[in-house]
């Protein structure tokens, strides 16, 4: 299924799909869940544009290669280019939409590569690891210090989260991104996912919602 970044009205954002700019463990809690450690800079990785797909009415996942976890998170769209560590404003500026998405891992893949100090690409980038609705526009939200993330599946909440938890609040995590490698127009940030990652199974109904701007349903295909 091809994407193509759009608004919540439904209109189609002019810039190409570019790569997805990650952050892990940017809330303490999650990182404990997981038994990590909590870092102390920001720990980042990037997953290629070919792995994004659209959340619509659903999306699948490749069982076959062992357990899936979701991660909610916070994706940030950049709409202006973005290089040598921007002032806040300047990435302010750059922000068009918001939008919440699944950051899908394959978590025994993933666990085996940590074993043996590989990085994670093979288990953070493969086709649809990357879960995205669409986007709030970028003024529609004025304080980033407080935009929730929420995702229920089968009617239970199993990760209700806020920016204000951040280790790396959004700003300044865009600032520091930039900083180490250009970010262009179309690129996704995806800002941490809060605690209570688990496995996705085939069937599973999801809703899945910035708390008081958007709220999308889909389903496990």
């Amino acid at each position: 299924m091809s994407y193509q970044h759009q608004y919540v009205d439904g209109t189609t954002v002019h810039f190409p799909l570019g790569k997805v700019v990650c952050i892990g463990r940017n809330y303490a809690e999650h990182a404990r869940e997981l038994n990590n450690p909590v870092p102390s800079e920001p720990l980042l990785f990037i997953k290629p544009g070919s792995c994004v797909v659209p959340l619509d009415d659903g999306f699948s996942i490749p069982e076959e290669r062992g357990s899936v976890h979701y991660e909610a998170e916070i994706a940030v769209l950049i709409g202006k280019p973005l290089s040598k560590k921007p002032d806040a404003e300047e990435v302010r500026d750059a922000i068009s939409g918001f939008a919440p998405a699944l950051d899908l891992t394959l978590r025994d893949v993933q666990a085996k590569l940590k074993e043996k100090g590989y990085p994670w690409e093979i288990a953070k980038s493969f086709d649809g690891a990357c879960v995205l609705a669409p986007f709030v526009p970028g003024d529609a939200i004025e304080d980033l210090a407080d935009i929730g993330i929420r995702l229920e599946i089968n009617g239970e909440t199993r990760q209700d989260g806020n920016s204000r938890d951040m280790l790396n609040p959004i700003l300044s995590m865009v600032q520091h991104m930039a900083g180490h490698f250009s970010l262009q127009p179309g690129d996704v940030i995806l800002t941490g996912t809060p605690v209570g990652v688990g496995a996705l199974n085939k069937g599973d109904e999801l809703v899945l919602e910035l708390v008081g701007h958007s709220r999308f349903t889909s389903r496990v295909l």
